[in-house]
């Protein structure tokens, strides 16, 4: 799939889902709770090269996890958004504390909860894994699954 050149200029932010996207959707517990999650190295180049661009990244996610948070800190990510249940609510914050219009977004996300947001977006995509439900309604599916550097092909996507 070719991305429209117009498109890929009004592109300021890429939103992403975490679990099921950034990770294999595994959440590995200990007695003590959440332990690890693995995240894919590819996707930390990813933000560096949409940074290189201009192109801000936010992670959006419905888990509330200081793993997450931490990645996030160490790739220098714009927004860290967790806990988050409705992920449509949050999108009119997030358009204005980046200055960014619903169409200049790009939102990553696997399972039903991203459905709505996934909507409203300018550009939505999804792992070649994702639900169904999702495969359906976004405008691009990626060759990768989940955890296997699904940002990192959305950003060569669009950077190519």
């Amino acid at each position: 799939m070719l991305v429209k050149k117009y498109v890929i200029k009004k592109i300021k932010l890429v939103i992403s889902d975490v679990d099921g996207v950034l990770t294999d959707g595994g959440m590995y517990y200990s007695t003590n709770g959440e332990s690890l999650k693995k995240f894919n190295t590819r996707d930390g180049m990813a933000v560096e090269l949409l940074h290189t661009y201009g192109i801000k990244v936010v992670f959006l996610t419905r888990e509330n996890s200081n793993i997450v948070k931490s990645r996030a800190k160490k790739l220098k990510i714009d927004g860290v958004y967790v806990g988050i249940k409705s992920k449509e609510l949050i999108l009119e914050k997030i358009c204005k504390k980046f200055t960014v219009k619903k169409d200049e977004i790009i939102y990553i996300g696997d399972d039903i909860n991203d459905l709505k947001i996934i909507c409203l977006v300018g550009f939505s995509a999804c792992p070649k894994n994702a639900m169904d439900v999702i495969k359906h309604n976004v405008d691009y599916i990626c060759k990768s699954n989940g955890g296997d550097g699904v940002l990192r092909e959305i950003a060569e996507l669009f950077l190519k």
